[in-house]
């Protein structure tokens, strides 16, 4: 019985040490700076004193618009696609209520939240399956919503926009697919575009993209293939500057084809997982572009969906 004993203790210390040496083998971006228990990541950087000084920006009062227009018809990562459908609940036979005859319509959304303008929350984008903070997916990723990391702990954003006109930097109409925007190239484009980026920042890029389409040329297909957008460099060059939000007027934000071969989306994990920097997706920048605004106010309200991984959204830059 002592051998017994002393085999199955044996075995329970062995498993305790595994479990410890599991927890001693998280990454070191799986510990988030701004404590164990945090959910909301570089939206911390967003204090009372950012938005004032961001409000000061405003000097015209001109909107802008950054979400694009979207339909069952929108090219989307697939396997994405929505439809809505408009009804007259309990109406067809009647007048409506009341003796006023009131009637109205009604929409039923059927589809997947990340299409179209989007944002993506701490809980999409995973390094084989751990997220930001350390959270794995087995914890908080349930078919029923997430438990942790959900986009209704996000408040909204808003701070100093800075909107970088890549097809500028480039020198061209529109910005070709497989284009990674380097650290080199923020750096220039910064420059030359009379703007500097900082903490707490939601830094957009513009390569006129979406040109394929609505412009004279539409290609879909093309659009949906493939993009310009942030590489390994530039990505690591914003995380490094404590940025709030990164976006761009493409669907997936980073470039496609990967600057490496084999590479997915590596530009996501350096933003999300590892430093807890929120991704905009689809953003119609060519306003801004057009008329020559770098710096603005950035306000977006996501709809608060208990569990969401994403959200389809509208913000609003201001100047």
């Amino acid at each position: 019985m002592s051998a017994t004993r002393n085999a199955a203790l044996a075995a329970l210390l062995a498993l305790a040490a595994g479990a410890a040496a599991a927890q001693d083998t998280k990454p070191e971006w799986a510990t988030s700076q701004w404590g164990p228990d945090d959910e909301i990541g570089a939206a911390n950087t967003m204090t009372p004193e950012r938005i004032k000084s961001a409000a000061g920006l405003v000097t015209e009062g001109k909107m802008y618009s950054l979400g694009m227009i979207v339909g069952s018809d929108t090219p989307a990562f697939p396997p994405r696609s929505l439809s809505v459908t408009v009804l007259q609940p309990n109406q067809t036979e009647t007048s409506g209520l009341g003796e006023n005859a009131f009637t109205y319509n009604d929409d039923i959304f059927m589809g997947w939240l990340g299409i179209g303008p989007q944002i993506d929350g701490l809980g999409h984008a995973g390094v084989d399956h751990m997220y930001y903070n350390g959270h794995t997916v087995d914890e908080f990723a349930g078919a029923a919503g997430l438990s942790k990391l959900g986009l209704e702990k996000l408040p909204g954003l808003v701070g100093r926009g800075v909107m970088l006109d890549m097809a500028k930097h480039f020198g061209t109409d529109m910005v070709e697919e497989g284009t990674p925007y380097t650290e080199d190239d923020i750096k220039a484009a910064a420059e030359a575009q009379g703007v500097s980026i900082g903490e707490g920042d939601i830094v957009l890029f513009n390569s006129n993209w979406m040109n394929l389409l609505d412009g004279d040329a539409p290609d879909p297909e093309r659009f949906g293939a493939a993009e310009p957008g942030l590489g390994v460099s530039g990505a690591e060059y914003l995380a490094s500057l404590g940025v709030m939000a990164v976006g761009a007027d493409t669907w997936g934000m980073e470039v496609v084809p990967a600057e490496e071969e084999g590479q997915a989306f590596r530009a996501h994990q350096i933003l999300q997982p590892e430093h807890g920097i929120y991704i905009l997706e689809n953003m119609d920048t060519r306003e801004l572009a057009q008329d020559g605004v770098h710096e603005f106010l950035f306000v977006l309200g996501q709809a608060r969906i208990k569990g969401a991984v994403q959200m389809i959204i509208n913000p609003i830059a201001i100047r």
